[in-house]
């Protein structure tokens, strides 16, 4: 018998049917679901100390469990000191099972971990059913050492769904168990 995460069962066993009532979808493959999450962190402190770089590469590696790359800049920008090719952030890209094992982790250890934490908020909704949510430190990952941070950066972090609407994603989200602050839609897609 193969593993199979948590949450990627819990999809195909309850969330899918439930969104399918909710939605009166007519079959079971129009219901969205979660196709992958992008994780980019910026580091623009890099463009004087090459070894931040090197040091977001690794905690971000640590975090999702699969090797982050560095995103290098598109052009020139004399007033930043920046040249085009330079490292500027770095980014990985979850799909399947390690995204679902990722989510889990996010939900259940990181999110509560945040100092004074009520919730994410539902405003991070792009219009096409995506929601990307900032993290201010990386700190709240078990997986990080605190003992060996050298400088507190923050991450984006970008669920892309298959859903049409805000509405669909925020309910596929809030399914997930992905704790939002107010439990109705700001935006109707």
């Amino acid at each position: 018998m193969t593993y199979v995460p948590r949450l990627k069962s819990k999809y195909s066993e309850e969330i899918r049917t439930a969104l399918k009532d909710k939605f009166q979808y007519k079959s079971v493959m129009q219901v969205p679901k979660l196709q992958k999450i992008a994780i980019n962190q910026g580091v623009g402190a890099a463009t004087t100390d090459k070894k931040l770089i090197e040091t977001a590469i690794k905690e971000l590696t640590t975090i999702t469990g699969q090797q982050a790359i560095a995103t290098k800049s598109k052009k020139d920008i004399s007033n930043f000191k920046l040249r085009k090719g330079m490292p500027v952030g770095v980014r990985v890209t979850l799909r399947d099972n390690t995204m679902y094992e990722f989510l889990d982790r996010l939900i259940a250890v990181a999110l509560p971990r945040i100092r004074d934490f009520k919730g994410v908020n539902d405003k991070g909704f792009d219009g096409h059913g995506n929601y990307t949510l900032g993290v201010t430190e990386q700190i709240i990952f078990p997986e990080i050492n605190i003992d060996q941070i050298n400088k507190i950066m923050g991450m984006d972090i970008t669920f892309v769904t298959s859903a049409k609407t805000d509405v669909e994603a925020l309910e596929l989200l809030k399914q997930f168990g992905l704790p939002f602050k107010n439990q109705n839609p700001t935006t109707n897609g």
